[in-house]
């Protein structure tokens, strides 16, 4: 028997994405849980692949590389 008056609550709480899943667990967390990201939207579980191109880094690297790409391909 685990002794009285040292453990935290543990209750009913519910957690909301910033996708709209929510779902019920239980935690010691006071309140409810709001995530940016869970099972539902994240990449890993879902096998979707998102591309956050931030400030044209893709296009910028793309760019350099074809540079280089095309003198290899003119040596040859």
């Amino acid at each position: 028997m685990p002794k009285q008056g040292i453990h935290p609550n543990y209750v009913e709480t519910t957690v909301k994405c910033a996708c709209g899943n929510t779902f019920e667990t239980r935690s010691t967390h006071k309140g409810n849980i709001l995530l940016e990201i869970c099972n539902a939207c994240h990449p890993f579980y879902t096998g979707k692949s998102k591309v956050m191109d931030t400030a044209g880094r893709i296009e910028r690297f793309k760019r350099k590389f074809a540079k280089s790409d095309s003198s290899v391909a003119a040596a040859k």
